[in-house]
């Protein structure tokens, strides 16, 4: 009689166990999604005020267009990026464009005095410190993903629960946003 009281103990603890560790994978995978969506809604934010701060620079740079055509098209090719690799080198890419357009931006002091342009710059870069925030939040929600489903005994109830390990926000190695911006007087 004890010994089916103590197996069933065993069992129901082991249960018990599954479930927590199960719980604990979901909620860490919940955490990581979030994060994701937090970024999207700071990239939406900056998506937002990139063509009214190209708008304001537009009459006084007349002459620099092909600087506002690499705002352009790196927010275009942030819009179009699928998978998280893409995402992160075309964001990269339109934050080192949006560096460019500043520093060009520098030579123009009337631009400099305009209090819309200067807001615009304000918010952008209040929104890319968040977008840095943001992206820092998924990555620890990933990692602390990524070695919950790793470890043992863990990897065996993700392994039967399929979880996989989720990709870090990163650039390539050999992607452009890697290098310094080049800024051309």
């Amino acid at each position: 009689m004890n010994f089916i009281f103590i197996l069933i103990a065993i069992v129901v603890l082991a249960v018990l166990w599954v479930i927590a560790i199960y719980n604990s994978l979901i909620n860490l995978r919940n955490r990581s999604e979030e994060a994701m969506a937090d970024i999207e809604v700071q990239e939406k934010r900056r998506f937002d005020l990139i063509p009214n701060l190209v708008n304001a620079v537009r009459g006084y740079m007349s002459h620099e267009a092909s600087t506002l055509e690499k705002v352009t098209a790196a927010r275009s090719a942030m819009m179009n990026a699928q998978s998280l690799g893409d995402k992160a080198e075309a964001d990269n890419m339109l934050t080192g464009a949006l560096k460019s357009l500043f520093a060009v931006a520098e030579s123009y002091p009337d631009l400099k005095a305009n209090q819309n342009f200067l807001e615009l710059q304000r918010e952008l870069s209040d929104t890319e410190n968040k977008i840095q925030a943001s992206r820092r939040f998924y990555n620890a929600n990933v990692r602390d993903f990524n070695i919950k489903i790793q470890v043992f005994p863990n990897n065996i109830i993700a392994g039967m629960f399929k979880f996989t390990k989720l990709d870090l926000f990163d650039i390539a190695d050999d992607s452009p946003a890697k290098n310094p911006v080049e800024v051309k007087f």
